[in-house]
């Protein structure tokens, strides 16, 4: 460690929040509108000696601050915060909590679940509380000229996926590498995500976090992640390494020369501290009231708008400096490409409600550096008003449930019609159109993390949640699915069957479809998670992707899906308005079985699960396309448009394998469908 020379702080400046190494010393600055006093404690490299306490020396506004002359990087500290206990004023202060600086860039230590760091109890936390490190100003990381790729919204296709479950039983990986950051590098993990096609991976949180006491007790741990206690710093656990952070830009910047951009899943609706009953880590200790959101009838408790005990109280400006400057270090210094916002109504939670146009995102709107990066909202919470989807700035996409709904339902048998189907497919122009937002802006998927597996989608009906320890209660009872006839794995061949084109026929929809597609990582290949629909807490062989159980066959679908998409864009980039264009022909004209145009009857008719989509402006395609889509169990005859050099065979999903698939072939009117399939077919270029 880099000791001080001087015992004494100088009052230094109240800006940047953090701690910032510069010439001849350390800067600190800590916010707290309500604390009476404030003292940096510096500890010994690792954390475990306390050294000396020293007082901030100065308070400007909200903010304390005070230079440490001689300090350098590498210090490692934490702070004490002077004040009332008054739960129901809304203060918690106790200055024998030590308390994890907010802008910590480095944490020392894991959290450890001992009785000395729950609620107020008086005993010293010193030993087992996490601290920050301070880091150089600049490390002198090569980036060796890699930049954002920027990549449009026409040519995304996401790929969610959990970097430790991703490669930790991946023979091709290096052991040593399984499960981190470099495996996500690694040749073999890249040679599957170039395989697929696809452009960006957006990955499950990365921000250091803890483990619920709760899950610790039995056993279990936040496997998902959704649980941050360090906005600024990479999870430790998932690096091969003791430098995560080198490891994460090692990991953002071999990706990048691939073609792929990284997204991170992020968490600012609500900390690790929970409720009032939770640990005292950092915000509750520094200013309770200036960081959550406290019930009106009762200071003492907290606003659950998350379901994860509290909630993050955007309306103060430091939570919302907290928020910007943590995009801004992720953008600025890691190099990522954008950002999934979990429970994302929260962050425009204003005094009245969700605010389109509330502080979140006008900071982020006028931000320079921040412009251009991918904003992904998971648009609802469980607070009042929470469901807001369609509902967030221009610009923004948002994860489209109603996508995910309406195709479960309409290919595995449950109440739909072909009005929301084809909605769905076009963009879901009742959703973002209405509000002048491109297509782009929906994110369409059938499966995510949040849920079954496809494979497991088409396998159980009934969760299988028991090795979550709450008695199967936890996760979605209501999925949309379908067994195929039988719950769970057989050897029943023709059942086996149904699952496999159904899973092609729901693979191709979201490929296809008008919005940005995203695909959990595993639904390409056939992952199970044996029925467990929530395995948040499931950090093994139920989660982990079982590689060498891969259908190769269905990996090599779905890349020629992506292929098709990025060769053709079916849908096209811009809205169809089903009128016709200036050369009399229609954008998009649906159509039934026998050729005719649908009646409004016919729309709404929820037997009829058999429609085509004439696709005049086929975005990149050449020609005209025709998509026929046949979710009824029986095959389906139907009349073809008229071409003027007749139809080719581009994709049909009741073939079993890419080996299988012809090359472009005529198509004769009319034309078997098969049950639970699709066809893409494209006019035959002219003579």
């Amino acid at each position: 460690m880099a000791a001080p020379t001087e015992g004494r702080l100088q009052p230094g400046r109240p800006w940047p929040l953090g701690a910032t190494a510069e010439a001849g010393g350390v800067n600190f600055a800590v916010p707290s509108a309500h604390a009476e006093a404030m003292l940096l404690c510096l500890f010994d490299d690792a954390g475990q000696v306390e050294l000396q306490r020293l007082p901030l020396p100065a308070r400007t506004g909200d903010v304390w601050h005070g230079f440490l002359p001689g300090a350098a990087a590498g210090l490692v500290y934490g702070y004490r915060a002077h004040g009332p206990w008054q739960p129901a004023a809304g203060q918690r202060f106790n200055d024998l909590k030590l308390l994890l600086d907010p802008w910590a860039r480095e944490i020392v230590g894991r959290h450890q679940w001992r009785q000395e760091n729950v609620g107020a109890d008086p005993r010293d936390n010193a030993t087992f509380a996490l601290k920050a490190r301070v880091l150089p100003a600049d490390d002198g990381f090569d980036w060796q000229g890699d930049r954002r790729l920027h990549t449009p919204l026409a040519d995304t296709v996401l790929y969610e996926l959990h970097v430790k479950g991703f490669t930790r039983q991946h023979p091709g990986v290096p052991a040593e590498q399984r499960g981190t950051y470099a495996g996500l590098a690694s040749d073999a993990a890249v040679a599957h995500l170039k395989r697929l096609g696809v452009s960006a991976v957006s990955l499950l949180p990365v921000h250091q976090h803890i483990d619920e006491e709760r899950l610790v007790a039995m056993g279990l741990s936040n496997y998902w992640g959704y649980n941050t206690i360090g906005f600024f710093a990479p999870e430790p656990s998932y690096a091969a390494t003791p430098d995560a952070r080198t490891e994460f830009r090692q990991m953002v910047r071999r990706l990048h020369a691939e073609g792929i951009e990284v997204i991170l899943d992020v968490v600012f609706n609500h900390s690790a501290e929970t409720d009032e009953h939770g640990p005292t880590i950092s915000f509750r200790g520094l200013d309770n009231a200036g960081w959550y959101r406290l019930r009106h009838e009762s200071r003492a408790l907290y606003e659950n708008d998350t379901g994860c005990g509290n909630t993050l109280d955007i309306r103060q400006p430091r939570v919302l400096q907290l928020v910007m400057d943590s995009l801004r270090w992720w953008v600025g210094e890691m190099h990522v490409d954008g950002f999934r916002f979990d429970l994302a109504p929260v962050l425009g939670r204003g005094n009245h409600g969700f605010d389109r146009d509330g502080a979140f995102f006008m900071a982020l709107r006028q931000d320079p550096l921040l412009q251009g990066v991918k904003l992904i909202a998971e648009p609802w919470d469980i607070g009042p008003g929470g469901y807001q989807l369609g509902q967030f700035p221009a610009g923004w996409l948002e994860w489209n449930d109603k996508f995910r709904d309406t195709m479960r339902a309409f290919w595995l048998g449950h109440p739909a019609h072909r009005g929301d189907f084809a909605r769905r497919l076009a963009g879901s122009a009742d959703l973002f159109h209405q509000r002048g937002r491109a297509p782009g802006e929906g994110v369409n998927y059938v499966v995510s993390h949040d849920g079954f597996t496809l494979r497991d989608l088409l396998t159980y009906e009934q969760r299988r949640n028991q090795a979550n320890g709450e008695d199967n209660r936890d996760g979605h009872g209501h999925n949309l699915g379908w067994n195929c006839g039988q719950e769970g794995e057989t050897d029943d061949a023709a059942v086996q069957e149904r699952r496999a084109r159904l899973a092609r026929a729901l693979l191709a929809t979201v490929l296809l479809a008008q919005g940005t597609p995203m695909i959990a990582a595993g639904d390409e290949l056939g992952h199970t998670q044996d029925g467990n629909n929530n395995p948040y807490c499931q950090d093994n062989a139920i989660t982990w992707i079982d590689w060498a159980a891969a259908d190769e066959a269905l990996i090599d679908f779905t890349a020629r899906l992506i292929g098709l998409r990025r060769t053709l864009l079916p849908l096209g980039e811009r809205w169809y308005s089903g009128f016709p264009d200036a050369e009399g022909q229609p954008d998009l004209a649906w159509f039934g079985a026998d050729g005719r145009p649908l009646g409004a009857a016919q729309w709404h008719d929820g037997d009829a699960r058999a429609l085509g989509a004439w696709i005049g402006q086929p975005g990149r395609a050449q020609a005209p396309l025709l998509l026929l889509v046949n979710a009824d169990a029986d095959d389906t005859a139907f009349v073809l448009p008229e071409a003027p050099a007749g139809w080719q065979r581009l994709l049909d999903t009741a073939e079993t394998a890419t080996g299988t698939q012809p090359a472009p072939a005529p198509a004769a009117s009319p034309l078997r469908v098969r049950g639970r399939s699709l066809v893409l077919l494209a006019a035959t270029p002219a003579p």
